[in-house]
């Protein structure tokens, strides 16, 4: 009974030991894995994001020949402008052409009662005829005189006076044929024509309407093809437009309010031969086809006269253009592709382009677009364009 109670106390004691070695096991394992956490190397940090670089659209700065034209407010003139009257007096029988319309040369615009100059046209060719027979009589008689004459039967007085009667036949003839082609005429004068291409006004006197000669206004006509545009240069202008003249007709395009490539164009055909002293200008003038009645007298106008050719300008598009207290400048894309300002001078336009007189050369990078998000020294990503043309 002793021994069995030895043998279970020792049993007891290994397991005891057994367990308690378990644990350390576990508590050492513990303690190994928290060291080794603790020595583990800490992630790397993320990358910092790229600063942004603000995308822009370019264009090549490029040569091209140019016009060089000098610009002026103008108003249009018509070449020939009468009042319609009438040259014999009547009633208005009838108003053939409407206001407003467009006429020929030769076309029938009024007419007048005609009976009266029918009546006095015929009343002249019966007095023709009359003298005719008159004559006729004069000259038989003369005839007969002067046989008589040569055998003296006929005394010299009464041969004189058979040789007046007929001059004054002749004569009478004479008259009264002028008064046909008179009463002719008037006839004639009863129908108003247009004595050139144009466009008739407002009617002003009613049909049935007594009109006198030279006194009543039947209607206004222009002539609208051509037309003039005047205008006037300056003085500083002048030496400019005569070197011009010099060497050819000076070409005028002409522009509508509004309009930014020309409808009508001419040739310069007249300059005043004294400057306006009040004004220090000088006028002008131009002949313009209006083939379609575009322009109308009195109307305000732009033109522009041709003088020469610029070439080699250094050409760039207009909405590249910056301003600031410096003047003029452009964004041109520098070394590095950073932004670079340049002031620059300018020439004569052509078109949306500009001429660059200085501050830039021949295939210089210009920026034009997003002007407003960069400045100078910001870098930027060209986005090439088609080059100005």
């Amino acid at each position: 009974m002793r021994k069995w109670k030895i043998a279970l106390g020792a049993a007891v004691a290994v397991g005891a030991v057994s367990m308690a070695s378990v644990h350390l096991l576990d508590m050492g394992n513990f303690g190994l894995n928290a060291g080794t956490a603790g020595a583990a190397t800490p992630e790397p940090a993320a990358p910092e994001p790229a600063a942004f670089v603000m995308p822009v659209p370019v264009v090549s700065v490029v040569k091209k020949t140019i016009p060089i034209y000098l610009d002026y407010a103008a108003r249009t003139e018509p070449i020939r402008s009468i009042t319609l009257q009438a040259r014999v007096p009547g009633y208005l029988q009838e108003q053939v052409a409407p206001d407003g319309s467009d006429v020929k040369k030769g076309d029938l615009l009024y007419k007048i009662a005609p009976e009266d100059f029918q009546a006095a046209l015929e009343q002249a060719k019966a007095q023709v005829q009359r003298d005719e027979a008159t004559l006729d009589y004069a000259r038989s008689n003369l005839g007969r005189g002067t046989e008589l004459a040569k055998s003296g039967y006929i005394a010299k007085d009464a041969f004189d006076q058979r040789t007046s009667s007929l001059r004054e036949a002749q004569a009478s003839l004479a008259v009264n044929q002028a008064a046909v082609r008179t009463a002719e005429l008037n006839l004639s004068y009863s129908e108003i024509k247009a004595p050139f291409a144009g466009r008739v006004g407002r009617n002003q006197a009613s049909v049935g309407t007594l009109v006198s000669v030279a006194g009543t206004v039947l209607n206004t006509l222009v002539q609208l093809d051509p037309i003039y545009v005047t205008f006037n240069p300056s003085e500083t202008d002048l030496a400019q437009i005569e070197e011009a003249r010099a060497t050819g007709p000076i070409d005028v395009d002409v522009l509508l309010p509004g309009d930014t490539e020309p409808r009508q164009r001419g040739q310069l055909t007249f300059i005043d031969n004294t400057v306006d002293r009040s004004t220090g200008t000088i006028t002008a003038r131009a002949t313009i086809g209006n083939a379609k009645f575009t322009l109308l007298p009195g109307q305000y106008v732009r033109v522009r006269l041709h003088i020469k050719q610029q070439p080699d300008a250094l050409m760039v598009p207009q909405t590249a253009l910056g301003s600031s207290q410096l003047g003029k400048y452009l964004y041109v894309v520098g070394k590095d592709n950073t932004v670079d300002q340049r002031i620059v001078s300018l020439g004569p336009t052509n078109g949306d382009l500009v001429a660059i007189s200085s501050g830039v050369a021949e295939g210089d990078q210009v920026i034009t677009g997003n002007l407003q998000k960069i400045g100078p020294g910001m870098p930027v990503s060209p986005l090439p364009q088609k080059p100005a043309t």
